[in-house]
């Protein structure tokens, strides 16, 4: 009664075992994104002098909240740094807002996509974690310049 359905779901089985595999094996073959890709926030730097000027537009366009920034006064040749930059990972949607709105390019979205961890703390980032270097980052800013 129901043998040609039978028949039917196992020839499309079947056909299946001979298409491609969409399916990496991770962690033994990483996955490489795209440059459009929106990995983690990152702040960048330039011969050790980061280029955030602690305007705050990243933190008000946030709509996550999950940006915070405390300025301070420097006696380079920018007027403010970021005392304090903090953005929350558990609660970044990776909208890639904070890298739209920043005039600077300080602050740009990289192609980390592994993120974990074990306690609430872990995921509070701060510039330790967040700081890379122009030359790291140069493939996305280059992205960025073409796109914008």
């Amino acid at each position: 009664m129901y043998i040609p359905e039978i028949f039917k779901g196992m020839w499309t089985a079947v056909k299946q075992i001979f298409k491609p595999k969409f399916t990496y094996q991770y962690p033994d073959v990483k996955f490489e994104p795209a440059a459009s890709f929106r990995g983690r926030p990152v702040l960048v730097h330039e011969n050790g002098v980061e280029r955030c000027v602690a305007c705050g537009l990243c933190s008000r366009v946030c709509p996550a909240l999950a940006i915070q920034v405390q300025a301070a006064e420097t006696e380079l040749d920018k007027e403010r740094y970021p005392k304090l930059f903090e953005i929350n990972m558990t609660r970044c949607i990776f909208c890639g807002f904070c890298e739209e709105v920043c005039p600077e390019e300080a602050i740009i979205m990289s192609s980390e996509y592994e993120l974990a961890f074990t306690s609430q703390e872990e995921s509070i980032f701060g510039k330790d974690k967040l700081l890379k270097s122009v030359e790291e980052m140069k493939p996305r800013l280059d992205f960025l310049r073409a796109h914008r």
